[in-house]
């Protein structure tokens, strides 16, 4: 099943409130008139996605001379290069960095299956979680994240995020698992260790991205909890862990009764707040990566009503409020919760719907070598329009391109492979496609 859009008129949101109060399981239907029957659910199945992300985004100290400027990427053209086809509402795309070369894409459903290097896929899944106790996918619940260890190819551990419902109660579990010591393309879903599960209060804002640090890391992004502008004024709240980014520790030693340690530099060790809390203020931060060149760290935090933003945070900025529900990027949005901290962290870049995006989709700084009018620039998109854009820093200014279109309600991430080229999972046509700079590899 596909994810629920969020839907603008006032109407919809009437409708969408009532649901979320009366029946999690319940989703409002798709803006306009429904011709047929099958375009009722094609429209249920290309919108659902957006509750999941929302109900309704250093200079060098060298001697040597400075390189020329980037060229902007208006200047050179793209396309999409299908690498594999056939996947069910694929969700995710990441790497081992194992040198094999393979691509991991996540299934909404409970499976990850691997495009090998030479674009074949294998006969079964990497894993399947479909049948845990309690797993639950549709709307906005699901497998919804993947990241690899660091040290992936010594210990073959790996980390997700997926929702499970346990006596009435919907849960994110974040869990970690061991990759097979003699099949490479196979974990057995029985050495799960679960790291913690969060209490969801309603059946949307998930988040579901998870990403290590060069910090060596876990970061976990989790969205408000749900429900329509954060009723329940959780990204304000630093006793609770939604509507934050987290950071945690899986390889020290970690306290009696947890299962994961807390890194002592996290910025609200000590104080009275949860410890696990790197950012707060975040709506849903579905999407997020690492910079690898700098280790700064860029969200896609997927806006309510009316604006997206794009957040670039540096480990400095640790402890940031960015600024949710006070604010929708750098609009103002309720008062109806208070504000914890002083300052809030504007986004670098943010951007209205009235041109059909609702929902950004985070993605990541290109340092391949494919395609190199897009060097050093942000490549992210929405899951709505299709579209894929790059940010390009111009003086104290971002700017936006055009990279590429797919179909509506089709980007649900943008990943990269070990040689920093960039693939698009396409969720409602089922694709993996690579993006592709025409005149070039």
């Amino acid at each position: 099943m596909a994810f629920a859009r969020k839907l603008f008129t006032d109407e919809a949101e009437r409708l969408l409130d009532l649901s979320e109060a009366g029946a999690q399981t319940r989703f409002s239907g798709p803006e306009g008139p429904v011709k047929s029957r099958r375009m009722l659910h094609f429209q249920i199945a290309s919108t659902l996605l957006l509750i999941l992300l929302c109900s309704g985004c250093g200079g060098s100290s060298s001697t040597a001379p400075a390189p020329p400027p980037m060229p902007p990427p208006e200047s050179a053209t793209f396309d999409l290069v299908i690498v594999a086809s056939g996947f069910i509402n694929p969700l995710d795309v990441q790497q081992p960095n194992d040198d094999s070369g393979r691509l991991f894409v996540v299934e909404q459903a409970g499976h990850i299956q691997v495009i090998q290097s030479d674009g074949t896929r294998t006969a079964s899944p990497f894993l399947d979680v479909s049948s845990k106790t309690g797993f639950t996918s549709g709307g906005e619940t699901g497998l919804l994240g993947l990241a690899f260890h660091p040290m992936y190819l010594q210990n073959r551990r790996f980390f997700v995020n997926y929702t499970r419902n346990v006596a009435g109660q919907l849960q994110s579990v974040i869990a970690g698992f061991t990759a097979s010591s003699t099949d490479p393309n196979f974990a057995d879903a029985s050495t799960e260790n679960i790291l913690f599960t969060v209490n969801q209060p309603f059946s949307n804002h998930n988040g579901g991205g998870l990403a290590f640090g060069k910090d060596g890391f876990l970061y976990i992004g989790l969205g408000d909890g749900g429900g329509a502008g954060d009723p329940e004024c959780n990204g304000q709240n630093l006793n609770v862990l939604l509507g934050k980014m987290l950071r945690i520790d899986v390889d020290s030693p970690h306290p009696p009764g947890a299962n994961y340690a807390i890194p002592s530099t996290n910025p609200f060790v000590g104080q009275n707040a949860r410890g696990e809390i790197w950012l707060y203020g975040l709506r849903n931060p579905f999407r997020f990566s690492f910079d690898t060149g700098n280790g700064n760290l860029w969200i896609g935090d997927v806006g309510q009503n009316a604006h997206e933003e794009v957040d670039m945070v540096t480990q400095q900025q640790a402890g940031a409020n960015m600024g949710w529900n006070l604010r929708e990027g750098t609009y103002p949005f309720s008062t109806a919760c208070t504000q914890t901290g002083a300052a809030l962290t504007d986004p670098v870049f943010d951007y209205d719907r009235s041109q059909g995006d609702e929902t950004v989709i985070g993605g990541h700084v290109y340092h391949g070598r494919k395609m190199p009018a897009l060097a050093g620039n942000y490549v992210f998109g929405d899951f709505i329009s299709g579209r894929v854009w790059s940010l390009r820093q111009n003086g104290q200014m971002w700017e936006r391109s055009d990279v590429t279109t797919t179909a509506r309600g089709d980007v649900a991430a943008i990943g990269q492979d070990v040689s920093g080229e960039l693939y698009i999972a396409r969720y409602s046509t089922g694709v993996v496609a690579r993006i592709h700079q025409t005149g070039q590899p």
